[in-house]
């Protein structure tokens, strides 16, 4: 497996795993705040995702064990792990299975138990059109529109459309594998072992995928967990209130 990155800066390493329906870019801003800061910030697009390679397979496990080989090709074997949503499991789950290559770990909204969905609508809105019979990316934006209503979701789902150079489009996402693997993405995460790594959990304060009650249970868990609260945040905090999860990281990953 070759993912796809970009880096930026030099100093300690901090690795970004992005969410579901995401990719690198939507970290470009940030990451490049992180570096000016005076860090090595690598970009991951993890597999069926942005520019790295569509599969057959796609859960925790294999999220892991892909970003495990790309920090041995990159000669990281001891970073700093940020995962959002999607990617804050798969950071979880790789700190559960290679807890001595994580200096400190940085989970953005998202907890390890199990969520009910809220994506369906999106995979509907995406499944509905076939993107290679268009010529006009407006086509395509007004086709999504009369599903997804909220301007931002819309935004960052057409960063995910792609021109084909025989023209035409196509989504960067492997849609159907993704699709296929959805309620196995939303299922609780089970450990071998307690995490004893320095973790933050960042909540967007208007988001509840970390409610108060996921907290004890985070804690059993992550025995050197600490807890931050974005306010003005909804699930994409990087988004957005950017400032202020920068500060909140650079505290942590400074003390």
């Amino acid at each position: 497996m070759k993912l796809n990155f970009k880096t930026f800066g030099e100093g300690q390493p901090i690795v970004f795993l992005h969410g579901l329906f995401g990719m690198l870019d939507n970290w470009n801003t940030f990451g490049k705040a992180v570096a000016d800061a005076g860090y090595m910030v690598y970009l991951v697009d993890q597999r069926d995702h942005g520019r790295s390679p569509h599969t057959q397979a796609f859960n925790y496990t294999l999220l892991a064990e892909d970003l495990h080989q790309f920090l041995e090709e990159q000669w990281l074997h001891r970073s700093i792990i940020v995962g959002h949503s999607m990617g804050g499991k798969a950071a979880m789950k790789f700190t559960d299975m290679y807890e001595d290559m994580v200096e400190k770990l940085v989970i953005i909204d998202i907890a390890p138990r199990k969520y009910d969905g809220g994506h369906e609508y999106i995979f509907d809105a995406l499944r509905k059109i076939d993107p290679n019979v268009y010529e006009d990316r407006n086509e395509i934006q007004e086709q999504l529109a009369m599903t997804i209503k909220e301007p931002a979701v819309l935004h960052f789902l057409m960063k995910n459309i792609s021109r084909k150079k025989e023209g035409g489009y196509e989504y960067k996402m492997n849609l159907e594998l993704l699709y296929h693997n959805y309620r196995d993405l939303m299922n609780e995460l089970h450990f071998d072992h307690v995490i004893e790594t320095p973790s933050l959990f960042v909540a967007g304060e208007s988001s509840d995928y970390i409610r108060q009650e996921d907290i004890i249970g985070i804690q059993k868990l992550f025995t050197n967990a600490e807890f931050a609260s974005i306010a003005g945040a909804g699930h994409w905090v990087h988004a957005d209130q950017g400032e202020a999860l920068l500060k909140v990281l650079l505290d942590f990953v400074e003390a």
